[in-house]
């Protein structure tokens, strides 16, 4: 399938990233209400791993001026209401380090193995959210972590949300698409269209269809920022 779309409003191309079809599908329909083939929608798979070994092999054979891992996602209480927007200031892996015999967390940086963090880029964050908030949605700039177990009690919760302030949303990809992207000097963007609140794990809450539309409604804005 060409999951590329026809436009000529500028040269930048840009590499959109999202786990399943369901989530590409949502963008690729907010896209074609405006014509644009600068944006090639692709599968990253799911799970950070899968996200970056899927964008890096497209960013080795293809050429993209900026990457955007895109898809649902929980939200954090306070900080994203389901059926919101949340953009990323960073993505961070939030499990990605070593747990201490008293049960605390250690990070790869804390550990000196590197980095858990990679910061998105914020002049577009802020043009992107002022233009989704001219759209009627609700956005939030924040930290948007990724996990490769999602988060399902309310202690797991309550630690993520201590340990790493200002937490706004949690997804499976977006640090693994923002590694591959930071690899190939490239910048990175993270949006996630809320559907669940990160807590206690309860299916019959979650509102993925409202998420899938509010992820149109912010892609069809793209064009306009990008």
């Amino acid at each position: 399938m060409n999951t590329s779309i026809h436009s000529h409003s500028s040269s930048k191309r840009i590499l959109i990233m999202t786990a399943v079809e369901a989530e590409r599908e949502a963008v690729l329909q907010g896209l074609s209400a405006r014509g644009e083939d600068r944006f090639s929608v692709q599968l990253a798979g799911v799970g950070p791993a899968s996200a970056a070994a899927r964008t890096t092999s497209i960013l080795a054979k293809e050429s993209f001026d900026m990457v955007i891992s895109a898809g649902i996602g929980g939200g954090f209480s306070g900080y994203a209401e389901i059926g919101s927007i949340v953009l990323a200031s960073q993505m961070i892996a939030a499990d990605l380090g070593s747990e201490t015999p008293d049960h605390r967390f250690l990070s790869v940086d804390e550990l000196g193995f590197g980095s858990s963090v990679i910061q998105a880029d914020t002049v577009y964050n802020g043009s992107l959210a002022s233009a989704i908030q001219l759209k009627g949605l609700a956005v939030h700039i924040g930290p948007v972590l990724t996990v490769s177990t999602t988060t399902g009690s309310a202690e797991s919760t309550a630690r993520l949300a201590e340990r790493i302030p200002g937490a706004s949303a949690e997804g499976m990809e977006g640090y693994g698409v923002a590694l591959a992207a930071h690899y190939f000097h490239l910048p990175v963007l993270e949006i996630r269209a809320i559907s669940n609140r990160v807590g206690p794990r309860d299916r019959s809450s979650w509102r993925i269809p409202d998420a899938l539309q509010a992820l149109t409604k912010a892609s069809s804005i793209l064009p306009e920022v990008l």
